[in-house]
């Protein structure tokens, strides 16, 4: 072939010492990517082939599984009874409590200010102190009222003496009349005179009362039987007539409870008052938990608040111990009536569903039927059960989440209580917690294999 020929020109060419022809380069540049390939298939193959056996092992164990868990995801099915706690329905007495939110209000809280103006001579009271009605809490100067009276009972016995003076007059004008010795017009005049001395004396008595009232005022006292509070003025300081505020009386026996109930209550409480039924209150602490006082409903609101649907109610307290403090906030619960000889269960045994409320009645010892039920009063522990149980059944008040009509259940030791008791043995059995812990970790193992996936 012709070395011109342009074939050879741009095909041929002579190859360097060490290097590889074009043909080996291709070959070496595609083995990388023909082994990854290769890789990416293998591991797809073993996914699917780990998924396939994942597959057969957890049908495998769901058999096994459900046997040993007493039906755990069955709802109280398969052949190991569910571990319950039970209570008996009893009779018993249910009271009827009505409950809102109140304050401890004082029949009188009083602001002792003085009638009349002068300095704060003397401070009779301690702060805190029980005091009467009447008794003296502070003194105000009354040496200038006293001069003023002296000055008026002066001016009073002065025009007392032309009063007298007049009426002399007027009896001797009088005898001249009736003897013709003077005119009618002296004696009408002189007569006159009489009624305006008259009713100088009046002013003047007027002025004399007001003065000795007005040192009165000097004794400031308390207006009723209470507590005094801390002192607002101190002894020395100017006081000025119904402004300068001394101290607080609060009453304290008896005390009330102004509390608010909703106005779909107001017509059962109202058919007890009208009945003359003392009705009892009965004030809580701010957390319900501890009962202060006892005491009696004295009347209700005339009218219901319009914005909150509610109408207020004032109780009275004895309050002996003075446990009721002024401005306190109380949970007031009053008993409206009482429910005798009810049937009355656990409100742990009571369950909302389809049939409406329910319980899980104890069929024998070893199985369990839903029973619908009608609930009347509750008390917050018990409930009374106005159809569908008597008293004695047993239902069940502890591992009711895991329980459907017709399950088999063995009840746990000590588990067993009456209405009353509020509340049932939380005990399980080792082999039941064993059997439980054992599915958790079985759940947790294919959990963890599934997100490794």
């Amino acid at each position: 072939m012709n070395e011109s020929s342009p074939i050879r020109t741009d095909t041929a060419r002579a190859y360097q010492p060490g290097e590889a022809p074009a043909r080996e380069v291709r070959t070496r540049r595609f083995r990388p990517i023909r082994w990854l390939v290769i890789l990416v298939l293998l591991a797809g193959a073993g996914a699917i082939g780990h998924r396939w056996y994942e597959a057969r092992t957890d049908k495998a164990a769901e058999p096994a599984t459900a046997h040993r868990g007493g039906g755990r995801h069955g709802g109280g099915g398969g052949d190991m009874p569910q571990a319950v706690g039970i209570a008996t329905a009893i009779t018993g007495d249910m009271p009827v409590v009505l409950q809102g939110l109140g304050t401890v209000t004082p029949l009188a809280t009083v602001t002792v200010k003085s009638q009349i103006s002068g300095y704060l001579t003397l401070v009779k009271f301690r702060e805190g102190q029980a005091v009467k009605a009447g008794d003296e809490l502070a003194e105000i100067d009354s040496r200038p009222y006293e001069a003023l009276l002296a000055q008026y009972q002066g001016q009073l016995a002065r025009d007392q003496a032309l009063l007298q003076n007049s009426k002399l007059d007027l009896q001797r004008y009088q005898t001249l009349n009736r003897q013709d010795s003077i005119s009618k017009q002296n004696v009408d005049t002189q007569a006159a005179l009489v009624k305006q001395n008259e009713g100088t004396v009046a002013a003047d008595q007027a002025l004399v009362d007001q003065q000795k009232l007005n040192i009165a005022y000097t004794h400031i006292t308390s207006p009723v039987d209470g507590r005094v509070g801390l002192r607002q003025v101190d002894q020395g300081n100017y006081i000025s007539a119904a402004s300068t505020a001394i101290v607080v009386v609060t009453q304290l026996h008896p005390i009330s409870v102004i509390f608010t109930l909703p106005e779909d209550d107001v017509a059962r409480v109202m058919r007890k008052v009208r009945a003359g039924a003392k009705l009892a209150v009965r004030a809580y602490d701010r957390g319900d938990a501890h009962q202060i006082a006892t005491g009696t409903l004295d009347t209700v609101d005339n009218q219901i608040d319009t914005t909150t649907g509610t109408v207020k109610l004032r109780a009275l307290f004895d309050n002996g111990d003075e446990e009721l403090f002024p401005n306190q906030f109380v949970n007031a619960k009053l008993t409206v009536d009482t429910v005798r000889n009810a049937t009355l269960v656990p409100n742990a045994s009571l369950l909302q569903g389809t049939p409406g409320t329910y319980v899980y009645l104890m069929d024998g010892d070893n199985k369990v039927t839903v029973r619908p039920i009608k609930t009347g009063e509750t008390d917050g522990t018990n409930t009374v059960v106005a159809s569908g149980l008597n008293p004695g059944d047993r239902v069940v008040t502890d591992g009711t989440d895991r329980l459907k009509d017709g399950a088999p259940v063995r009840i746990t030791e000590g588990a067993q209580a009456a209405a009353g008791d509020g509340k049932a043995a939380e005990a399980k059995p080792a082999e039941a917690a064993a059997a439980d812990a054992q599915g958790t970790a079985e759940g947790g193992r294919r959990h963890r294999r599934r997100q490794a996936q």
